[in-house]
């Protein structure tokens, strides 16, 4: 069994569900146990788990059924049942964590699953679960899941990915920038702002080029640019320039010819 010593605690995890007022348990659950139940050493607990994890997202997928409610808790209690005696018989002669983190899902402990989870799947493989699990809008997934699995947290993490996702339309250098800025912590509703400015600049590909390498700071370059943007009578924006502001990047980068 694969071991991953950095684990996030349970209370990592269960900042995701409150993060989004459409986080789809079911989804989770589904998937989650799809990953986790083909790792259950025998093959009648196997089963038992299939068939709870079944019961239980059928109810979450019709929560008005009192039939299908009626099912998963029965289901969710015999599974739980199950362990805990096998737990008690077997001591520490026969794993039982796959099982354990099954029936933590079940019983809606989502955090507690995916903590328990990673003992033996991969976190990355949990994260795309949870993140997909949100059902944001025009959000982008991958960096989300990048940045997590970077060490960011989760509420920085949400909100990159809501930022890259609606700004999704901007040239693919911007993109790019965005996206580098995210992944190093450095983005925030200002610089969200200045580089939608820069998106309707409309800058052309050289321009875009330019651009770019302004915005990573190199010095010869911004310091010629800013001295252009004072011979056309723009101090205070050579000032800006000179300063890093992204309204004042676009400024210059338009003023190269095309």
């Amino acid at each position: 069994m694969t071991q991953h010593p950095r684990r996030n605690p349970a209370s990592w995890w269960a900042q995701f569900p409150v993060a989004s007022e459409r986080f789809d348990a079911a989804y989770l659950t589904e998937g989650l146990g799809e990953l986790i139940t083909p790792k259950i050493a025998s093959p009648l607990l196997r089963r038992e788990a299939e068939l709870a994890v079944y019961a239980v997202v059928r109810h979450l997928n019709r929560p008005q059924s009192e039939e299908f409610a009626d099912r998963a808790a029965k289901s969710a209690e015999r599974l739980v049942a199950t362990v805990a005696r096998l737990e008690e018989r077997s001591g520490d002669g026969f794993s039982l964590v796959e099982a354990h983190a099954v029936a933590l899902l079940l019983q809606g402990r989502l955090g507690e699953a995916a903590h328990a989870a990673e003992e033996f799947l991969k976190t990355q493989q949990i994260l795309r679960l949870f993140v997909g699990a949100l059902r944001m809008e025009r959000f982008d997934v991958n960096l989300t899941v990048r940045m997590l699995a970077a060490g960011h947290q989760p509420a920085a993490a949400m909100q990159s990915g809501l930022v890259v996702g609606k700004y999704s339309w901007w040239p693919s250098w911007l993109v790019n920038i965005v996206t580098e800025r995210a992944m190093a912590g450095h983005l925030d509703e200002e610089m969200v702002s200045a580089l939608d400015r820069c998106a309707y600049a409309e800058l052309t590909p050289a321009q875009s080029r330019i651009a770019r390498r302004l915005l990573a700071g190199e010095d010869a370059l911004v310091d010629a640019s800013a001295i252009r943007l004072e011979g056309l009578g723009e101090p205070e924006a050579a000032k800006k320039l000179r300063q890093g502001d992204l309204t004042a990047v676009a400024l210059a980068a338009r003023l190269i010819p095309v």
